[in-house]
C-alpha cells in the first residue's frame, strides 16, 4: 500500500453529505480533494517502479524457506 503524508478527517460525517451521497462544498471537502489529488499524484509518479517498491525482506526470507523445505522433501 502507498502512503502518503497527507491526512484528513471529518467530523460528524453524517452532518456532510447531501441525499445524493455526494459530500456538500465545504473545507472538509476541499481537503478531501487535497488528499485524494496527493495520493492520485504518488500513485502516478511511481505506478513504474511498483517491483521495487512491494519487494520485501520478509517475504524473501519466506520463500526462500519454503524452497529449502520443497527441497529437502524431494530428496526424501
Amino acid at each position: 500500500m502507498l502512503a502518503i503524508p497527507n491526512q484528513s478527517s471529518v467530523p460528524k460525517p453524517y452532518e456532510q453529505f447531501r441525499e445524493n451521497g455526494r459530500m456538500k462544498d465545504s473545507a472538509y471537502r476541499d481537503r478531501l480533494v487535497d488528499v485524494m489529488e496527493e495520493l492520485y499524484k504518488f500513485t502516478w509518479l511511481t505506478r513504474d517502479i511498483r517491483e521495487f517498491l512491494v519487494d520485501r525482506y520478509s517475504e524473501r526470507r519466506e520463500a526462500t524457506a519454503k524452497a529449502l523445505v520443497s527441497a529437502a522433501q524431494l530428496q526424501w
